[in-house]
């Protein structure tokens, strides 16, 4: 926890999205193999997202009932809905493309 009193970081890089592609119903082959490919990156991109927000929500929640002690009910209440919100979420809010059928899909 070195870095807690240091400015917080943001990155200025813009990553473009992919659009979804499914792969096809012969043999489990994709239409188009480079857009699956693409769709799978964009995937596991959103995957590290959503655990990356969550660490640092879970580093706001230590550093908040460091700084508050005996206090942390009161003053870290708002810091931990936030965390609970997110972690409550189906795969921790990571965003998901639009499935075909989400039942075959449900979870990753």
């Amino acid at each position: 926890m070195t870095d807690m009193y240091r400015e917080p970081r943001v990155s200025e890089a813009k990553l473009t999205a992919y659009p979804h592609e499914e792969r096809g119903q012969e043999n489990g082959r994709a239409h188009d193999p480079v857009k699956f490919l693409q769709a799978t990156e964009q995937r596991a991109r959103e995957r590290q997202v959503a655990y990356e927000t969550v660490r640092i929500l879970r580093k706001d929640v230590i550093e908040c009932y460091r700084k508050e002690g005996v206090n942390h009910y009161d003053k870290c209440r708002d810091v931990c809905e936030k965390y609970y919100n997110v972690v409550i979420k189906k795969d921790v809010g990571q965003v998901h493309p639009d499935w075909a059928d989400k039942a075959k899909h449900d979870g990753w």
